[in-house]
Order: structure tokens, then C-alpha cells, then sequence
């Protein structure tokens, strides 16, 4: 089979284009014939190092398809049926070996290339507005990188609740997808100062929840617009990790709330994993969710793929198509 592989952490020049063995599954694993997969922030982690993983590995971390093969202990799953997961490395590839307990099965009315989009993203955005912070109507939440994957998906669930909702984006074209998912409010950070904005647009107040998956530049003045008792949950690093901080700033500045969360732990079970991607699966299917897949690129470009979302020239999904 074809797939990307790591030969040592570093950047986009060290994924790799070659042939491999197509895996067996072991007996509790089910071989999986990858329509689509996900390209997501974490990859870049993976792939710098970051993350730690000994090279050489199969990037990736998501993907939908078809069962090709099951092993002798599956008693669930049989070929032909259509499949996705989350959280598995190894999915820059035309196959990939996957634990049963790890799939979750795509349901009629949803296209390979949503249930690889909605996966990783689409269960992220879910635990984020569901789970670490569950926002409520009438509450206000600042999102950064809005019309980002994960970003457009954050809007969209939590106008679901009826919250209101300031976003940050680069653009115009971005901001006119951030409007378009439901935001109230948009702030451009390349013009704007976005806690001085916020301020205004909160008379002061503040916001009740930040979701920012930026980190390093958008840290420090976030303490500055949560009100106090606020939540600022970090759930991502693109501008770089968040230097070492005094926790006694989080009094000073109101009784602040921050954590770093992360999909894992919020799919931990098969259970939990059924019940979010189900949630995700029929939000889409009944157009709650909108799904933005802006870009396939075919696997062997997925060089270019990590090129042009560490470049923020995206928005939405990007899918690498085997």
C-alpha cells in the first residue's frame, strides 16, 4: 500500500511517499480501506515532535472507509460495512489496522468525506461546548481562529444553544464564514486589537468562555476580557506552546478557571465514543452542523496539505484522498 511516513520528526520535508506492506489485523482489530483522512494540527505536533512518537510511524490520526477485513475475535463489524475513526496513527495511508473498539460506524445519509471530517473536529468542538465548558443560552463566548476546522463547528453548537458569539479571523473571507456559521461579532486580530474589542462589545464585562486553540499570542490578553469566575479553555497550540505562568494571576484577574483539555480523554470509553459521534453524525444529518471540506488533496501531497494549514491559507476541513 501507499502512505506518508514519518522517517524523523522534523518539517513538512520529512513526510515521506512510499510503499509498505498493507498490515494484517490482529484478532481484535478490523482492517479498515481508507476513503478519506482528516488533516489536523495534530499531525503537525506528531510530525515535529512535539507529541512525543519514536519515528518512523504512518501519520494521521483520522479517517473513514470500508471494512476490508476483520480479525478472528471480531464479532461486530463484517466487510463491506462503512466505518470511521479518531485517534488511531497511521491513517495517511490507503489501510490501516484499527481496534474494533475504536470504530464507529457511519450511517446512511453521510459521505465518507464528512464522517472523515467530522470525526476529530466535529467530536472536538462537541466535548469542548458539551463537556469542558458546556455553554448555555444568554452566555457570551470569544472564539478564536473562527473559521478554522474546528473554529466554524465551535460556532455553529454553541448559536445551537442559543449563546452569543464574538469570533477572531484573519480575513474577510474568513470573517464572511464566521458570519455565516452564526457569529454575532467579528473581530479582526491583523487590524484589531481583540481584547480591546471585546471589552466594547461585552461593555466591559467580559465573556463567560474563551475556546482557543492558538495559544502562545492570544494567552495573555485573554485573562484580560474573561469575566470573573470565566473559563478560558486552551485546546490547541498553532502560534506555539503557552510560556510558564504565575497560577496567582488567575485570582488577581477574578477567580479564573483554565484547562487543557484534549479528544482522548473525552472518547476514552467505547461508550462515550458512540454517544459523541452519534450526537455529531445527526447534528450533520439534520443540518444543524454544517461541515466545510475546503480542500482534497491526494495523498501524495500531504506535504502540501501541512504547507498550507501552518500557513492559516485554510479554512474548514482539509482531507488527504488515497
Amino acid at each position: 500500500m501507499k502512505a506518508i511516513q514519518v522517517p524523523k520528526t522534523g518539517g513538512v520535508e520529512v513526510l515521506t511517499f512510499a510503499d509498505f506492506p498493507t498490515p494484517k489485523p490482529k484478532p481484535n482489530e478490523v482492517l479498515v480501506k481508507i476513503a478519506a483522512a482528516g488533516v489536523n494540527y495534530i499531525d503537525v505536533y506528531f510530525r515535529e515532535g512535539r507529541y512525543p512518537i519514536t519515528p518512523p510511524f504512518i501519520l494521521g490520526q483520522e479517517a473513514s472507509g470500508v471494512v476490508s477485513e476483520v480479525g478472528s475475535e471480531v464479532k461486530d463489524f463484517k466487510p463491506g460495512e462503512r466505518v470511521a475513526y479518531t485517534g488511531i496513527t497511521g491513517a495517511y495511508a490507503e489501510f490501516e489496522a484499527v481496534p474494533a473498539d475504536r470504530l464507529v460506524r457511519v450511517p446512511a445519509g453521510i459521505t465518507d468525506q464528512q464522517a472523515a471530517a467530522a470525526m476529530l473536529q466535529g467530536m472536538t468542538a462537541h466535548y469542548l461546548t458539551h463537556s469542558t465548558y458546556p455553554i448555555k443560552k444568554g452566555e457570551t463566548a470569544l472564539i478564536h481562529a473562527a473559521a478554522g476546522g474546528v473554529g466554524l463547528l465551535l460556532v455553529q453548537m454553541s448559536k445551537n444553544v442559543g449563546a452569543r458569539v464574538i469570533a477572531t479571523v484573519s480575513t474577510e473571507e474568513k470573517a464572511k464564514l464566521a458570519r455565516e456559521a452564526g457569529a454575532d461579532e467579528v473581530i479582526f486580530y491583523t487590524k484589531q486589537d481583540f481584547e480591546v474589542e471585546t471589552k466594547r462589545l461585552t461593555d466591559g464585562k467580559g465573556v463567560h468562555v474563551i475556546y482557543d486553540g492558538v495559544g502562545k499570542t492570544t494567552f495573555d490578553q485573554d485573562l484580560n476580557v474573561l469575566r470573573p469566575r470565566g473559563y478560558l479553555v486552551l485546546f490547541g497550540a498553532s502560534s506555539g506552546p503557552v510560556p510558564l505562568f504565575d497560577l496567582n494571576k488567575l485570582a488577581q484577574k477574578g477567580s479564573l478557571f483554565i484547562t487543557r483539555p484534549t479528544l482522548v480523554h473525552h472518547i476514552a470509553s467505547h461508550e462515550e465514543l458512540i454517544q459523541r459521534s452519534t450526537d455529531v453524525f445527526n447534528m450533520i444529518a439534520s443540518g444543524k452542523l454544517k461541515l466545510r471540506i475546503e480542500h482534497l488533496y491526494p495523498l501524495k501531497d500531504a506535504q502540501q496539505a501541512h504547507r498550507d494549514l501552518e500557513g492559516r491559507k485554510t479554512t474548514g476541513k482539509l482531507l488527504l484522498i488515497p
